[in-house]
């Protein structure tokens, strides 16, 4: 395999702008086919992007010879089906998050991926852009010595702007979604905190105070193997907006927000700003490395044994594991 060609399942919202076009800008790959149900929405994405071919059939675009790679970007709900139908076509698949809706699904998707031998990548990409790379790299250098605590505060009014606008707001229907705003976006930082501290030791019971359905106040702690200790809270029904993640150290603190592309550093030596701008297709530089680890060229940059971790967190945080 030289070139991976892909197929879209799911030509909405989030294929538009922040990963669809970058499937034709990566070296090495195409966008061969896209699907959506709706005829008329998919014939004008293919238009507008100049994709070859479109089908409002899942089934007709994971088997056509023409695709060896599936991105997955529908709602959670359809990711196990579509994908489980991708590995037993035997294509590989770049996959949305959250992966999955639970952690049923995830061991189910775990168990269908080890008896293939299809590659998977779980598209957490914050962990490719700029400002979260800084962030492990001031930690691998020990900017702050010894870490032992991480926290974060994500307050978000009911107008707040980081959840994609979409017609139908499935990501309020738990069915669709597995659970509220907490499943679409605590998937990235939860991932970041197991990427930066590695095994978690313990998961401790979480605290979901808000709307059960919704899950629009969550609340959880974590233990890592390394010592580090972890608090995270997600309110969706805050009235002012706040969005912060505080590490501390030894020697000092890294403060960041993973909305602005800011981090501050303090120490007893000094303080410092840093201040970064992400790519136009934010998933361009996670879908250069998928591409890499599908061609041969390097390790699978986020995989489904990861992903089942934060899926595990998610659900006792939840209360529903």
């Amino acid at each position: 395999m030289k070139l991976i060609n892909w197929g879209i399942i799911g030509c909405g919202d989030v294929a538009e702008v922040k990963s669809g076009p970058a499937f034709q800008k990566v070296e090495n790959s195409a966008l061969t086919a896209v699907m959506r149900r709706n005829e008329e929405k998919v014939k004008d994405f293919a238009k507008r992007h100049k994709v070859p071919n479109y089908t409002t059939s899942a089934s007709e675009l994971i088997n056509d010879k023409k695709v060896n790679a599936v991105y997955i970007a529908t709602p959670p709900s359809s990711h196990l089906n579509y994908a489980k139908q991708a590995i037993k076509a035997g294509k590989n698949i770049y996959l949305e998050k959250p992966m999955v809706l639970n952690s049923k699904e995830a061991d189910d998707l775990l168990d269908a991926l080890n008896r293939s031998n299809v590659k998977v990548t779980v598209a957490h990409y914050r962990r490719n852009l700029p400002l979260f790379i800084k962030v492990k790299e001031l930690l691998d250098a020990n900017v702050i010595g010894k870490v032992f605590s991480a926290e974060i505060d994500i307050a978000q009014s009911q107008d707040a702007n980081i959840i994609a606008k979409t017609d139908e707001n499935w990501r309020l229907n738990p069915e669709v979604s597995g659970g509220g705003y907490f499943h679409d976006i605590a998937p990235h930082q939860i991932d970041l905190m197991c990427y930066y501290f590695g095994e978690v030791a313990k998961v401790k019971k979480g605290n979901m105070l808000g709307n059960a359905a919704s899950k629009d106040l969550v609340k959880g702690e974590l233990e890592f193997k390394n010592g580090v200790d972890f608090k995270g809270s997600w309110n969706f029904n805050a009235p002012e907006d706040n969005d912060k993640c505080i590490i501390k150290g030894e020697k000092g603190t890294i403060t960041f927000s993973f909305y602005n592309e800011e981090i501050r550093v303090e120490t007893t030596a000094k303080s410092e700003f840093f201040k970064f701008e992400n790519p136009r297709h934010v998933q361009q530089p996670m879908i250069e490395e998928v591409v890499g680890y599908f061609l041969g060229k390097n390790q699978n940059p986020c995989s489904v044994e990861e992903a089942t971790v934060v899926t595990k967190i998610m659900d006792i945080f939840c209360g529903t594991n």
